[in-house]
């Protein structure tokens, strides 16, 4: 039975739930690449501020080993350190750098330089310390306050875009979300109509060519299927309530006969209505058990597996040999082992076998012949009409030269059923000097 489909909340928690896991996706997407952004952008600016650091030191020492006073730059202060440690202020107003001892190693030695940062009042500074050619050294300092002005202003702006970008893929996400789950919104409201009504008859909505419409197909192919057993299961109750009728008649009538007469029939004739009782009780036996096996498949619960239909045939052959009596051999022309539902096949066997040796004049033969993964039942009855070769396994049919003879009409339809559950064929022709051939072709075990 169908299952109820989501109710309306079911399906807004749904759409929130998806929504959220795609702004959750696009949000750290996009802050992993605002930090990775940010990052590239903080490593740029530090190298054009060393850059720019190793550049004025060049041009300072240049200035002044030509004798001549640098001009001032607002984001830089220049001092002059001597050998013995005294500072000269080369910018006026500008910062004093503290000296470290490596500033005063390089003005003593004249070698190497001393690169580092430090806070004067409040300000952070790179200093870069490197000798000059007449002795002692030259200290530059460039203030990072422009710097961590551009790194805050860049930092800000990429967390408003980032959180302005997640807002906007939460409001997109919503919106294309909530037309990509309308044909589902469609296919739950269709299939909750056929849940209330059991109305199989119902048109799904319009499949598309993505997974909501493989998903609309798969529903229409379950209701075809559906729709296909439920007329399946309405012509056999119509079948059988036609064909229980006739022999139900029978059995009421001879038992009130019986009733009415209370001992005084004559015993012939009572025997008679008894043996009419016992035969009709049978058949309706019969037909009551084939029904069943019809409407339940028995077999459904079996894997199929290689089945060797030699092997099988003569099992069921020696069977009704021993019940019937009857002369029944087996012959192959190069039998290949079959992919089917082992019992199945036997059942199939086993009721082509009991037509054959029920519509067989008696001491005729009847042969089963297997040819590759062919098997077929040639007997010496009646034969069967070309117009009726397809109708023998419908069910409840009778051919026009059986009439007479006792049985159910459902064995050969039993056959068609497993036989094509297993992606096989059945055939029924004549058989060249009388007779019929009714059998079956399986896929051969791959």
């Amino acid at each position: 039975m169908l299952r109820a489909p989501l109710t309306r909340p079911g399906r807004v928690r749904l759409r929130t739930k998806v929504t959220a896991v795609v702004v959750a996706a696009a949000a750290l997407a996009m802050a992993l690449t605002a930090v990775m952004s940010y990052r590239g952008v903080s490593e740029l600016v530090a190298d054009e501020l060393d850059r720019g650091l190793d550049d004025r030191t060049n041009t300072v020492i240049t200035l002044l080993d030509a004798d001549l006073t640098p001009p001032p730059r607002k984001d830089m202060t220049e001092q002059v350190l001597s050998a013995g440690g005294t500072v000269r202020r080369l910018t006026p107003g500008g910062a004093e750098l503290p000296v470290s001892a490596a500033d005063l190693r390089v003005a003593r030695t004249g070698r190497g330089e001393s690169r580092t940062d430090v806070v004067v009042s409040g300000t952070e500074y790179g200093v870069l310390t490197r000798p000059l050619p007449g002795g002692g050294a030259v200290m530059v300092g460039q203030s990072y306050e422009g710097a961590v002005r551009v790194d805050n202003a860049f930092l800000w702006r990429v967390s408003w875009t980032t959180a302005a970008a997640v807002g906007l893929s939460a409001l997109l996400s919503w919106i294309v979300l909530g037309r990509i789950l309308r044909p589902v919104r469609q296919l739950v409201r269709t299939t909750r109509h056929i849940t209330t009504t059991r109305n199989l008859s119902t048109a799904l909505p319009p499949a598309g060519s993505d997974e909501i419409g493989q998903l609309t197909r798969s529903f229409e192919a379950m209701l075809t299927a559906l729709r296909r057993s439920r007329a399946q299961q309405q012509q056999l109750v119509q079948d059988a309530s036609h064909e229980l009728r006739t022999p139900l008649t029978s059995v009421r009538g001879s038992a009130e006969l019986l009733q009415r007469a209370r001992g005084r029939l004559d015993p012939q004739d009572e025997e008679q209505i008894l043996t009419t009782l016992v035969n009709e009780t049978a058949a309706l036996d019969d037909l009551v058990r084939e029904l069943v096996e019809l409407a339940t498949d028995r077999y459904t619960d079996e894997d199929p597996a290689a089945v060797d239909l030699v092997a099988l045939a003569e099992d069921t052959a020696h069977r009704h040999r021993t019940r019937t009596g009857r002369t029944i051999s087996v012959t192959t022309d190069g039998p290949v082992p079959v992919r089917a539902r082992p019992r199945a096949v036997q059942r199939c066997v086993d009721n082509l076998l009991s037509n054959a040796v029920k519509f067989s004049p008696d001491g005729t033969p009847v042969t089963v012949h297997i040819d590759g993964s062919r098997l077929s039942v040639r007997d010496r009855g009646p034969g069967i009409e070309p117009g009726e070769r397809d109708a023998v396994f419908a069910r409840f049919h009778r051919g026009s030269r059986t009439q007479a003879t006792p049985g159910s009409g459902l064995g050969l339809a039993i056959v068609h059923d497993i036989v094509t559950a297993d992606d096989g064929t059945v055939f029924a022709t004549g058989a060249a000097g009388g007779g019929a051939e009714v059998g079956f072709v399986l896929p051969p075990d791959a």
